[in-house]
């Protein structure tokens, strides 16, 4: 139940990154897990474990991470864009 409730947690935060961006992320709610996980262990490097926790996520740690995380993969995808045409 607890990997359940951490791939919740993880999506919420990921979709609330993108929210915050005003960027979808690509793979809907699988990369919104991933941007989720990812940024929350990229919080973590950048700011360490504070705030509060729910589902084993620091949850403002994790969410600026995830924001970094969608502002980067954000770039990348428009410079490939840009490249094809």
């Amino acid at each position: 139940m607890s990997f359940l409730w951490s791939l919740i947690i993880g999506g919420i935060i990921g979709w609330i990154a993108g929210l915050i961006m005003g960027r979808d992320i690509p793979g809907g709610v699988i990369g919104n897990i991933i941007a989720g996980f990812v940024g929350a262990w990229l919080g973590g490097l950048l700011l360490g474990s504070w705030g509060p926790e729910i589902g084993d996520f620091y949850i403002i740690p994790a969410l600026i991470g995830s924001v970094v995380l969608v502002f980067i993969v954000s770039l990348i995808m428009g410079s490939m864009r840009k490249n094809r045409s």
